[in-house]
């Protein structure tokens, strides 16, 4: 029998239907409201699929010996595939930080510091044109191992994808991963990501494979020059390496680089790093750095190189890809508890906005208008 009744909090009727799987809803009230959003089912079944998803993976890593580290969200800007997000410094008028777009560099750095297996569940912050499964933040696995190669790389996390997949219920299409070359992957499949499945429909079977060998640099028509396909830390593989000092044959050199992929999508890349500072170097001046521009840029990393770099490889396969495909879900956003709107709009809190001209004036920021 009820004796007393006390309400705790007042509700209003949601602009929605909660109950419904909000697959019809327009994106823009979903972002505004998410947080009534998430009270779905299914929206609260892919949280719940993400910290399992989460804990397994940092299990599997912590059993092979990994070490997790964070490194700063605070950092500087460098060239590394996509536009940075800068963050003004009001102690240092006129210069600014940069939001890491991976933890690359600081990775490279401990192992140099002698920390032999790194992971981090890392956010990366990418300021690029929105388009399909991309976000301006996103969170990527993020590892590292010394005295390793591309082999115990690619073993470790076809190892890790399997321990996850498995325990989440999913079948694997194909133990070991096949693997094809970039150029057997282009000419088979069209593209460098594929899906492997007889049904595509089938949300259980999930197909990776590995692509290798990707060219080391790739032109760019507008600058007329070549840039690093990936990222400029690759190394050549070993039988180009006189050529890339030479300058020679650039357009057909070869990295020690390699893709996952599952279902059609990429799931991240990796790579064996450039542990020489001469090759280094030589690729920076091929890239069209002067000597000042790499010093300027990357002089912290070269002068680290100098004290002994071991050999090292490494990977970052993306956390909210992976959840999106055991999830069987059409997109990362939803997987993603706060994500950022197809427009670059954040969930609920309406930003990008615009700052007080007390604040900006603290920063010695003037905007330009039109």
């Amino acid at each position: 029998e009820v004796k007393d009744l006390k309400i705790l909090a007042e509700a209003k009727t949601p602009p929605f239907e909660i109950e419904t799987d909000g697959y019809d809803l327009n994106e823009e009230i979903r972002m505004k409201y998410r947080y009534l959003d998430l009270r779905r089912e299914r929206m609260m079944e892919n949280l719940l699929l993400r910290h399992k998803v989460t804990t397994l993976l940092r299990q599997y890593l912590n059993d092979q010996g990994f070490v997790e580290i964070e490194t700063p969200m605070l950092t500087k800007t460098s060239p590394e595939g996509a536009r940075d997000f800068l963050v003004p410094s009001r102690l240092q008028p006129g210069k600014f930080y940069a939001l890491p777009q991976a933890p690359q560099q600081y990775k490279q750095l401990l192992m140099i510091a002698g920390i032999e297996k790194y992971y981090q569940i890392a956010r990366a912050f990418r300021d690029e044109d929105m388009r399909g499964n991309r976000q301006l933040e996103h969170t990527q696995i993020d590892l590292e191992m010394s005295f390793a190669g591309e082999r115990e790389v690619r073993d470790l996390v076809e190892g890790l994808m399997i321990y996850v997949a498995e325990s989440c219920g999913k079948k694997i299409w194909k133990k070991p991963f096949p693997v094809f070359t970039h150029e057997e992957a282009v000419k088979k499949f069209g593209a460098d990501k594929f899906d492997l499945r007889e049904d595509k429909s089938d949300r259980d079977a999930l197909a990776f494979a590995w692509v290798t060998d990707f060219p080391l640099f790739e032109w760019d028509e507008k600058e007329k020059k070549y840039t690093f396909a990936h990222n400029p830390f690759s190394a050549p593989k070993s039988e180009y390496v006189s050529r890339l000092m030479k300058g020679e044959d650039l357009g057909n050199l070869r990295a020690q680089q390699y893709d996952l992929v599952c279902n059609g999508e990429e799931m991240g890349s990796g790579g064996v790093r450039i542990s020489d500072p001469a090759v280094q170097r030589k690729v920076f001046e091929l890239m069209g750095l002067t000597k000042e521009e790499t010093e300027e840029r990357f002089g912290h990393l070269l002068r680290a190189y100098e004290y002994g770099a071991p050999p090292h490889a490494g990977m970052a396969p993306g956390l909210d890809r992976l959840v999106m495909i055991i999830a069987g879900e059409p997109n990362i956003r939803e997987v993603i508890p706060f994500p950022v709107s197809s427009s670059g709009q954040t969930s609920v809190m309406d930003a990008p906005s615009e700052v007080e001209d007390e604040y900006l004036k603290d920063l010695r920021i003037k905007v330009l208008k039109g």
